[in-house]
């Protein structure tokens, strides 16, 4: 009797050390004012230790498979993850957030196994490359794309120059009316370069054949 609580005692090394591990990767979230944060990479940690634990150590001596239940704890955090995946206008959010829960319910797995150095040095792993992937240099930096609804007339190969203009590939959406005599292209493209109403004004001048042009970043 003695013995088993004991052990149990042991066991619950595996969830404070998860509790610990999951606090430090959900502050690192917090600061950086992520969907899921302190109380989310908490509960994932030591929720995946607890499961972690009860199936390595509650069936021993039964004829029962223990990574049946790690398998089930990596598939029900992929469905919790995908709930924070948002597509928002032109962009994917939340990937990285429910990138980490998934990673942060590996380390409560490590912790609940009793794999403290691992998931300690897991832990650090994700924080620091977290860190790195935020510093403000171009080569972390993610590509921006802005976008710009443009009214232009089309008599011989404008909508060639028109993307040329905004070094863009294609248009996202085209419709074309017929006024008169003329042709009016209304379209919609992406650009990765920001351009400034003082800009887009300068662009409009050279340009007669452009009737409108505005930056509609956000739909």
């Amino acid at each position: 009797m003695i013995d088993a609580i004991i052990n149990e005692l042991e066991y619950l090394i595996g969830l404070l050390v998860a509790v610990i591990l999951g606090f430090v990767i959900g502050f690192e979230r917090k600061l950086r004012y992520k969907e899921a944060g302190i109380r989310t990479h908490t509960i994932v940690c030591v929720g995946a230790a607890l499961m972690m634990v009860v199936s390595k150590y509650a069936f021993e001596g039964q004829q029962a498979d223990a990574s049946r239940v790690a398998a089930q704890i990596v598939s029900g955090v992929g469905f919790l993850g995908a709930g924070i995946i948002m597509f928002r206008g032109q962009k994917m959010r939340g990937l990285t957030t429910a990138a980490g829960i998934w990673a942060t319910a590996g380390v409560g797995m490590a912790a609940g196994a009793g794999l403290y150095i691992v998931a300690v040095g897991a832990t650090i792993v994700i924080i620091v490359v977290q860190c790195i992937c935020h510093i403000n240099c171009r080569l972390f930096r993610t590509k921006r794309f802005y976008q710009v609804k443009i009214v232009f007339r089309n008599t011989d190969d404008e909508s060639t120059k028109v993307k040329k203009l905004f070094d863009a590939e294609h248009f996202n959406s085209l419709s074309i009316k017929r006024e008169g005599e003329s042709t009016v292209y209304h379209a919609v493209l992406n650009t990765d370069k920001e351009y400034s109403s003082q800009t887009l004004n300068k662009i409009m001048a050279e340009n007669p054949f452009i009737l409108s042009v505005e930056r509609c970043d956000e739909e």
